[in-house]
């Protein structure tokens, strides 16, 4: 472990693993209790479309990441209600038309896309610089709109119709929280990639869940399971030379089932 503090690719895994499982333990939260995992789900295929035409354009694949996240989260915020009973289609089109998108125009890049695989099923320790301070931007954003906005958020997560008859912008604190969802997905590409990321959204949540009932109690514990389950893949995967997403999946997955056990042997 020591050796590999020495490099500086580890290094920077090492920050981004914090910053992601800060991101996604505090959004997480709201998709757990808000019950989004689909229209998550959603948003994180969609940006697949903007890597891969980013891959296209020769920029950062992160950039049209964010873009296309935030056109699907917006597009999601505001459809949602009118949609009603056909949520599922609109979530099943924007899933499928932007792994589409994706697919197509890294087909149409001249070359072999070697790093397709890290944004589908993660391999943090391949993380750029570029990677790490755009990361590292998107955490102060994520953070300091759920610090102005926590009651906000707060209030709509629990109850949207209680809200609207408070004068609240619903819609409008909708839109900001679904384009902060875009935002963690983002950030948490290069961990787990697009494939895993409903996992690291849901599960860290759903466990702090199980002991916590307090929106603050479940953030901080979620984001310390994610960490765990972060830095701890990442250093099996860097032994092991296997991806990190997989790996890191598990162990959230196995921390989860070691949540259901306890609080099953405590109620017993």
């Amino acid at each position: 472990m020591i050796e590999a503090l020495g490099f500086q690719f580890f290094q920077n895994a090492l920050i981004v693993a914090i910053l992601a499982s800060i991101a996604a333990g505090v959004i997480g939260t709201y998709i757990v209790v808000k019950r989004m995992s689909l229209i998550s789900g959603s948003i994180a295929h969609t940006a697949f479309g903007g890597l891969g035409i980013g891959y296209f354009l020769n920029v950062n694949p992160l950039i049209g990441g964010v873009l296309f996240s935030l056109l699907s989260a917006v597009s999601i915020a505001l459809l949602r209600k009118n949609a009603k009973n056909r949520l599922d289609t609109l979530l099943s089109f924007l899933w499928a038309t932007g792994m589409a998108i994706g697919l197509v125009f890294i087909f149409l890049t001249p070359g072999y896309t070697t790093d397709l695989f890290t944004y589908l099923f993660g391999n943090i320790l391949l993380v750029s610089s570029f990677d790490l301070y755009m990361i590292l931007f998107l955490d102060i954003v994520i953070l300091a709109m759920v610090y102005l906005m926590y009651n906000s958020f707060l209030a709509v997560t629990f109850d949207e119709e209680y809200s609207e008859t408070r004068n609240m912008p619903v819609t409008l604190v909708n839109i900001i929280l679904f384009a902060l969802i875009a935002l963690t997905i983002v950030a948490t590409i290069r961990v787990v990639g697009i494939v895993l990321m409903i996992a690291i959204l849901t599960i860290p949540a759903a466990t702090a869940q199980i002991f916590h009932k307090t929106v603050k109690k479940i953030m901080i514990t979620s984001s310390l399971i994610t960490l765990f389950a972060s830095i701890s893949g990442l250093i099996i995967s860097y032994y092991l030379n296997f991806a990190t997403g997989p790996i890191i999946v598990l162990i959230i997955s196995a921390v989860y089932l070691c949540g259901i056990f306890l609080s099953r042997l405590s109620v017993s």
